[in-house]
């Protein structure tokens, strides 16, 4: 019996090994794979930015340039799918432009644009393996995306290292480089504390998967893709990271209610989101729409601000202000309603305190495209 009890703590201490040594040959095969596919993305993408600011630089019109990227967009987007909007294609060119230097030829010297354009003419299918990165590649191209939001070059090289160093997941580094990081550090008498509420603020956005949501590596890495998804869930994960962004622009933002119920002896309504900003005096109202803004929104959203100044709003607070966010964002991103009888010095005012068109598009279009990968159809993850 008693030997029976040993081969049977054997036999478990075997499998707990075995188990131990799989795991260990998946990860490892993970982390080369997406190392590989990491870095080949970006060297596409910059050769992508070469390509088109070489053909731009033909003519120096600006009409021209803009009508060449347009163009490409669309039949790039008709054979290939969706990731090749014409923002992304001006990404790629303000990529290659900032970081030309990049990539080195395989003897180690920087590569000659024309040899490069030739080789990719002749369709030659060494042309990945002919470049190497001049240093190691730790960043996705979500963080250079968003470096590239960065002007000054010193900052820029800052961002680069300190997220390659600390791991910054791309939502950190977002949040700093959106709320002047590296310039307030540098300003700072006291750089410890500027340092320590950073690491606070950012804790809850660290996420240390976040570098396999490419769908191109999703299911190799492990990633259950689905397809069924709605455009009611695109919209609640949108919503649900639009509430801490705004919260967290430190202009005044709380939020109130979710889905706010407000109830007349005609219909029944629902605003996704309602806030109250307390440098304003004013109740915030948010709708998301996942197709374009049309008249009929902006019409429901002016409908949504006068009810709410008239049931809900106490007195001696300011003119309710109503906000028309669009998910698709190739069109205008954001649409403000106060009524035109509100006092125009505080209509001027209230601008300074509601986040900006840019800001509005950077955050819509991050979880948007977060949220596409992760449910992206396994037919284009195959591509």
């Amino acid at each position: 019996m008693e030997e029976k009890n040993k081969d049977i703590v054997a036999d478990g201490q075997q499998e707990s090994l075995l188990f131990q040594d799989a795991c260990q040959i998946i990860e490892q095969a993970q982390a080369v794979a997406y190392r590989q596919i990491n870095e080949t993305l970006i060297k596409r993408n910059w050769l992508l930015g070469m390509r088109i600011q070489h053909e731009v630089l033909k003519d120096k019109r600006a009409e021209y340039g803009e009508q060449v990227v347009k163009v490409l967009a669309k039949d790039l987007t008709t054979k290939y799918g969706e990731g090749f909007t014409w923002r992304n294609l001006y990404n790629y060119i303000d990529f290659y432009s900032t970081y030309n230097g990049l990539f080195l030829n395989v003897n180690g010297e920087s590569a000659n644009v024309q040899t490069i354009l030739h080789a990719v003419s002749a369709k030659s299918e060494n042309i990945f393996h002919a470049l190497r990165a001049k240093s190691p590649i730790r960043l996705s191209w979500t963080h250079y995306r968003i470096i590239l939001q960065e002007n000054n070059q010193e900052a820029r090289d800052w961002y680069e290292q300190e997220a390659a160093r600390e791991m910054w997941g791309t939502r950190t580094l977002q949040r700093n480089v959106s709320s002047q990081y590296y310039h307030r550090l540098l300003q700072s008498q006291n750089k410890d504390a500027v340092r320590g509420e950073m690491k606070q603020l950012t804790a809850p956005l660290q996420d240390k998967l976040e570098y396999i949501k490419n769908p191109v590596v999703a299911e190799f890495l492990g990633f259950k893709n689905r397809t069924d998804y709605t455009e009611s869930e695109l919209e609640q994960t949108i919503i649900d990271h639009l509430i801490p962004f705004l919260m967290e622009l430190g202009k005044g933002f709380a939020l109130v209610d979710r889905q706010k119920h407000i109830h007349t002896e005609k219909d029944d309504y629902y605003i996704d989101m309602v806030f109250y900003n307390y440098n304003l005096r004013s109740f915030v109202l948010i709708d998301l729409k996942t197709t374009k803004i049309c008249h009929q929104d902006v019409g429901q959203m002016d409908m949504y601000v006068r009810m709410y100044d008239e049931m809900m709003c106490p007195q001696g607070h300011n003119p309710t202000i109503g906000l028309i966010l669009c998910a698709d964002t190739d069109d205008d991103v954001a649409h403000y309603s106060v009524l035109n009888g509100s006092d125009q010095l505080f209509a001027a005012k209230y601008l300074t305190y509601m986040p900006s068109r840019t800001d509005l598009r950077r955050e819509i279009e991050q979880q948007k495209e977060f949220f596409l990968l992760q449910h992206k159809n396994e037919n284009n993850d195959g591509r």
